[in-house]
């Protein structure tokens, strides 16, 4: 043997640049690629069907669609296996196959400690079924070396034996960091409710190593347990899953202490703010809350209400990023109503998306914004529903508004491009805006691409075009003047690679 493949890096790069498809002839060349080669063969698996199709064909017999065991499984085979799944870090699984059932059988005659089949398995995605002969492979599949664990509960056919093994989290995956427990879409009954939910809050408590948890609303005792996990980093709460939400208590909690991210799926606000209000306090560094696209738009009132509980709530040094997004028809909103988010003096992101068409005036927007001096990125309503009672801001307020911002990368706001009293096209400002990178203009009027192209230009030097993208989303799809805006947005993109490449040419010579 040439003593260059005795090399273990020039072995690496060999197997790099071999199709994955060809892998297993490679193994069989030469005992040296061996297992090198069934090592990245068999680290991830997309579906359990490998596991089978490495076993005797005459193990399994096909009944009524289903895969039935024909004989047990000999010591030979499963050496074979052993030699396969021990290289195994990540398993995916997310349809529904014979297989599982088949393998299922197979393991129940497994002469091995149960933590022995996947010794090094890092990751495991589950959104197949939930029955036993599932429940008997997530048991071998459950090792202390996992870390990451993506699951799906059906309400319907998840069997006791899927969620006993559910239950065991703490003590066959201690070390587990990340944990996204996800709902089939059909809705939680009461019945089902009091079934699932008592084994899938029973590991949160024993997880001390967790980092990262989503889940749905699990109640109050739920978020007790969750409140214990110190390593807790980031938090996901479907509160719109079903009608149990109506009838929790939300008892008075402590609340969360050192998060860096908090996230709340909601149908109504309503349930934010209870949510809210039953804890003590949240120190978060961000917050989201996001509607069903289905919700209706709250009211001034609703809104006004969830923010003053935000504000007693969270801890106004600690929160720099904050987002409250919804898919459904705006509601007209002034930007009073956002008077509470002031108290957030250390703001570096804000997001108002969706279900707020915020109306108001240059001197309103720099009034909005003026707490906020560290903002990098600002979202306020990319659309907003113009009518004879809408007020935009103009040119002047976005000046205003990058005065006050000077940290700004990122913008997205609608603003009225017709009205260019006073505006002086070769120098906007009287000074120009590196750090914007990034700029949203939504629906904002324009009837001439040049102009807005030229003041554009001179505020942002740095700027390469004006995204358009919104123009694809629900709420703006459907507007009748939707295809003559993007051609004169797309006019103005024109314009300002125009002149980019001038300035190139120049910097050049």
């Amino acid at each position: 043997m040439h003593p260059a493949l005795r090399n273990l890096q020039v072995i690496d790069i060999i197997i790099s640049h071999t199709n994955h498809g060809t892998l297993p002839a490679l193994a069989s060349t030469c005992r040296i690629f061996e297992d090198p080669a069934l090592d990245v063969l068999w680290r991830r698996l997309s579906s359990v069907e490998t596991l089978t199709r490495c076993m005797p064909g005459d193990l399994f017999t096909v009944e009524q669609g289903c895969m039935v065991l024909q004989k047990p499984p000999d010591d030979k085979m499963w050496d074979t296996v052993c030699k396969y799944t021990s290289r195994v870090r990540s398993i995916t699984q997310i349809y529904e196959s014979r297989s599982i059932e088949a393998l299922g059988s197979i393991l129940l005659s497994c002469p091995l400690a149960p933590t022995s089949l996947f010794p090094n398995l890092r990751r495991l995605t589950w959104h197949a079924n939930g029955t036993r002969r599932a429940a008997d492979f997530l048991r071998m599949a459950f090792v202390p070396t996992l870390l990451v664990l993506d699951v799906t509960v059906s309400s319907v056919s998840t069997s006791l034996a899927f969620l006993s093994v559910l239950s065991s989290l703490g003590t066959s995956c201690p070390h587990l960091q990340n944990l996204y427990m996800n709902r089939d879409r059909e809705p939680l009954t009461d019945h089902s409710y009091c079934k699932i939910t008592p084994f899938v809050i029973k590991p949160f408590s024993t997880l001390h190593h967790l980092r990262t948890l989503r889940a749905w609303d699990i109640g109050d005792q739920g978020i007790q347990h969750i409140m214990q996990l110190r390593a807790l980093q980031s938090l996901s709460l479907d509160l719109n899953s079903w009608l149990i939400g109506e009838k929790r208590l939300y008892l008075q909690l402590p609340g969360f202490h050192d998060l860096n991210f908090l996230a709340l799926h909601i149908n109504k606000l309503e349930d934010a703010s209870k949510f809210f209000v039953s804890l003590e306090v949240v120190r978060s560094r961000d917050i989201r809350v996001f509607f069903n696209p289905l919700s209706p738009p709250p009211a001034s009132a609703m809104l006004s209400q969830f923010l003053g509980i935000l504000q007693e709530r969270c801890d106004n040094d600690k929160l720099e990023c904050f987002s409250l997004v919804g898919y459904s028809k705006a509601m007209l909103t002034k930007p009073g109503v956002f008077t509470p988010l002031h108290t957030f003096r250390n703001l570096t992101q804000l997001n108002i998306q969706g279900s707020f068409s915020i109306s108001m005036s240059d001197e309103q927007l720099c009034q909005l914004v003026r707490a906020w001096p560290r903002l990098q990125v600002l979202e306020i309503s990319s659309w907003i529903a113009i009518d004879v009672a809408t007020v935009l801001p103009t040119f002047h307020g976005l000046i205003g508004l990058l005065q006050l911002c000077p940290a700004l990368t990122s913008l997205a706001l609608v603003v009225d491009t017709t009205k260019l009293d006073g505006i002086d096209l070769r120098s906007p400002s009287g000074g120009r805006f590196n750090t914007l990178n990034g700029l949203t203009l939504g629906n904002s009027p324009i009837d001439c691409p040049v102009n807005v192209a030229l003041i554009l230009s001179g505020l942002f030097p740095h700027l390469e075009q004006v995204d358009i993208d919104c123009w694809n989303g629900i709420q703006m799809y459907v507007l009748p003047q939707r295809t003559a805006a993007m051609k004169q947005w797309a006019s103005v993109n024109s314009i300002l690679r125009g002149f980019s490449v001038v300035r190139e040419r120049r910097i050049e010579a």
